[in-house]
């Protein structure tokens, strides 16, 4: 009995410290990408309010520390660390990484909310903050979580180190390595899983190619016009995407003197004039170039709307430059003059607009009802566009004609418009009385411009 009793403390010893290597063993597992799109989308994201993202992730440390009876003493703060030896459970790498969330999402908060300089310094602060904490998290995940975890901590790791480098704008170059970085990983493990991970990947993928194309842009390498960068941003490039932009345009509207129409140049004294007119001729460049053609038409309506906002922002300008302008006649009537090409040039792309609405109007006149019920195009519709197209050109010859001693090139543009004009109405005219129509199919020598007088 004695010897039997001598033996059960050693095998007690022995089972023990084989239980202590078995838990440190245990590898956690952590699906990072999952748990941060469902944490920021369920508390606040989805409407870009970081404000209740990062109440949210304090919150949440708060049940961790308290779940885990890990409190920072009563009263006075004590501070603790967590180490390698402290995760024992995977609540521990949870509180590393919503301590990351929850600095990450003030600095977007303060980014969003406008900063001064003095603001800007604290935004930075958070950044590095989110950057230690995140550094952390890969750190721990790479010894005490799974190869999946591990390599999802480092990816989340470089993201924050790319949003910095981003944000103090003095190393594009290695923001762009991290960026790339972490599309590199999400690239590989959107390869396997579920459906759900895979769109995940997916997702995250498209969230920092933007920021890879604007580093490549603002480094010199990249093809991607101004607009396509803008309308790819994300709440964390596109405050700093305008700036770049502005002040680009600010430096090519420093040599731009005068704004040329129909033969006629009108000079252009406010900067803020030149930058507005600037700003619509790139997105003209942008809208007519090449690479565009693929572009989807709900996509050019959408650039026509920025073009036509520069315009009436460089309106706006000349207008007040007219109110201040007193009793200068020479200074009067070259801003009205200006004003008058600003207008015609907005009105032409008002026409070449509305003919993108007839031409996407034309492509579901003919279609069926599908699956989806999409909405089909009546020839009403059709005759209403035409209405405006109408109305358009006779508003440009008016336009035109106001003027005294009209040279050629505005004689030329002013009949060039009433033959369009002729054309519209014969156009509405088909859809009033669609058996003309089969005129065209039939392939009859008849011109649209000759059913105005049967």
């Amino acid at each position: 009995m004695s010897k039997t009793g001598e033996q059960q403390p050693a095998d007690m010893e022995v089972d023990s410290s084989a239980a202590v290597e078995e838990k440190q063993a245990v590898k956690f597992s952590i699906n990072v990408l999952e748990l941060m799109r469902e944490a920021q989308m369920q508390h606040g994201l989805r409407q870009s309010d970081y404000t209740r993202y990062r109440r949210y992730c304090s919150a949440r440390l708060r049940r961790l520390y308290k779940s885990l009876k890990f409190l920072h003493g009563r009263g006075k703060y004590t501070r603790r660390n967590i180490t390698e030896p402290t995760v024992t459970d995977v609540r521990y790498l949870h509180i590393v990484f919503y301590m990351a969330e929850r600095a990450w999402s003030h600095a977007m908060e303060k980014k969003t909310a406008g900063t001064n300089a003095q603001q800007r310094i604290y935004m930075l602060g958070r950044f590095r903050k989110a950057v230690k904490w995140a550094s952390l998290f890969s750190q721990l995940c790479s010894v005490k979580g799974d190869s999946r975890t591990s390599l999802e901590a480092e990816a989340y790791a470089s993201y924050m180190k790319g949003a910095l480098f981003f944000e103090q704008d003095k190393n594009i170059e290695a923001a762009m390595i991290n960026f790339k970085n972490t599309r590199a990983v999400y690239e590989e493990l959107g390869k396997y899983g579920s459906i759900e991970n895979q769109l995940l990947c997916r997702q995250r993928i498209e969230e920092v190619e933007p920021m890879i194309d604007f580093c490549s842009h603002k480094l010199g390498g990249s093809s991607l016009q101004a607009h396509e960068l803008l309308d790819m941003a994300n709440d964390l490039l596109k405050a700093k995407m305008e700036a770049v932009l502005s002040e680009t345009r600010s430096q090519q509207a420093a040599s731009m003197t005068e704004f040329n129409w129909l033969g006629r140049r009108f000079p252009i004294t406010n900067a803020k004039t030149r930058v507005s007119i600037l700003k619509a001729q790139q997105l003209e460049k942008d809208l007519n170039s090449s690479a565009t053609e693929s572009i989807a038409a709900e996509k050019k309506l959408g650039i026509f709307d920025k073009i036509f906002s520069a315009y009436h922002d460089a309106r706006s300008c000349i207008r007040n430059d007219l109110a201040s302008a007193g009793s200068a006649e020479n200074i009067r009537d070259d801003l009205n003059g200006l004003d008058k090409a600003v207008s015609a040039v907005l009105g032409l792309r008002t026409i070449e607009r509305n003919q993108l609405l007839v031409s996407i109007a034309k492509s579901k006149l003919t279609k069926h009802r599908d699956e989806k019920n999409e909405r089909i195009t009546k020839p009403e519709e059709l005759v209403r566009l035409y209405d405006l197209l109408i109305q358009n050109t006779m508003d440009m010859t008016d336009l035109v004609s106001s003027g005294r001693n009209k040279n050629e090139e505005e004689n030329s543009f002013i009949h060039e418009y009433e033959l369009k004009g002729l054309a519209f109405r014969a156009e509405r005219f088909v859809q009033l009385y669609p058996k003309y129509s089969k005129l065209f199919n039939n392939q009859l020598p008849l011109h649209p411009l000759s059913l105005l007088w049967q």
